[in-house]
């Protein structure tokens, strides 16, 4: 299943719905979008775009609108500078109310294919350079379980993921873990979590250090039993100022999730299950020093990969 492959992931996601793509899209990579259609459905569109911004409205590179009333039929277009270009009409809506779908964007240098099903429906020119496509937009009469971004294999080569995936081997990912991160941590990067919290959980944590010193740069550490969701650093052995403000929490026993912390010039921003839920401050500047990444706690593992 291409869910199982996906670099990105966002589950069961309310509509409407915006979604970075971490590192943006590179050719060869795909988008995919899992659903159904209610009954009653008149349209729903699939936007990759240029950022989410509403006033002045981001770029759409690619507008895919299904549409199901009158003479069934997909739309597709480009939004530039808050104007529409020319329609191109898909005659052919594999699409049905009532019924389940997978969507499928093959992304190309130039172009974008579409399958719907496992079935070829239509490619779309490229009218945007891709470098610009940062963000999946869905919005309309219809109900998401699963967004993804697929990795092609020689992208994901590129990338070199540094952990193997927990199928090759499961003692790699026993509790309390410590992953290697390489020569540091860099701007641009992020770290992926995928985990199922015990049922009788009461707390985890997810640190960010150094192996040559017993400092942390980012202490993560959801409390489940009193639903506080603790941030911190450890600099030289002494504990920082701690950082819980946070609308909701995202967290509950006996549930898979995957977290991203990603990094930025200034700040880490982290995500649980595609929202994003909060930023921290970096209060280690050199980035080179992170070379760690730990996970303890009342969690089982399936695997830690570094984007």
């Amino acid at each position: 299943m291409l869910v199982s492959r996906t670099r990105q992931t966002f589950l069961k996601p309310s509509i409407p719905f915006a979604g970075t793509i971490l590192g943006g899209l590179l050719p060869g990579e795909m988008v995919l979008v899992q659903g159904s259609v209610p009954v009653g459905a008149d349209r729903f569109q699939v936007d990759l775009a240029c950022g989410s911004s509403m006033k002045p409205r981001a770029d759409v590179a690619f507008h895919f609108n299904p549409r199901f009333s009158g003479s069934p039929c997909v739309v597709c277009n480009t939004l530039q500078c808050e104007r529409w270009g020319p329609e191109e009409i898909q005659h052919q809506n594999p699409l049905k109310s009532a019924h389940t779908f997978e969507l499928v964007f093959l992304v190309l240098q130039d172009k974008f294919k579409v399958a719907v099903n496992g079935a070829h429906l239509l490619q779309y020119k490229q009218r945007v350079a891709l470098e610009r496509v940062d963000t999946i937009l869905i919005s309309g009469k219809v109900a998401v379980e699963v967004v993804g971004v697929v990795p092609s294999m020689s992208v994901s080569l590129q990338k070199r993921v540094i952990f193997l995936s927990v199928s090759r081997n499961r003692d790699l990912f026993r509790v309390p873990f410590s992953g290697f991160l390489g020569d540091g941590l860099r701007v641009g990067q992020s770290v992926s979590i995928r985990a199922e919290t015990n049922h009788n959980a009461q707390s985890f944590c997810v640190n960010l250090c150094s192996s040559e010193s017993s400092d942390i740069a980012l202490h993560l550490n959801p409390r489940l039993k009193s639903r506080i969701f603790v941030r911190n650093s450890f600099l030289s052995d002494s504990w920082g100022s701690e950082e819980t403000a946070l609308d909701g929490f995202p967290f509950m026993a006996g549930q898979y999730f995957e977290m991203i912390v990603y990094c930025d010039s200034q700040h880490y921003g982290v995500a649980v299950n595609g929202d994003h839920i909060l930023t921290y401050k970096h209060r280690v500047q050199d980035l080179r020093r992170i070379n760690q990444v730990e996970v303890q706690g009342d969690v089982s593992l399936l695997d830690v990969k570094l984007h």
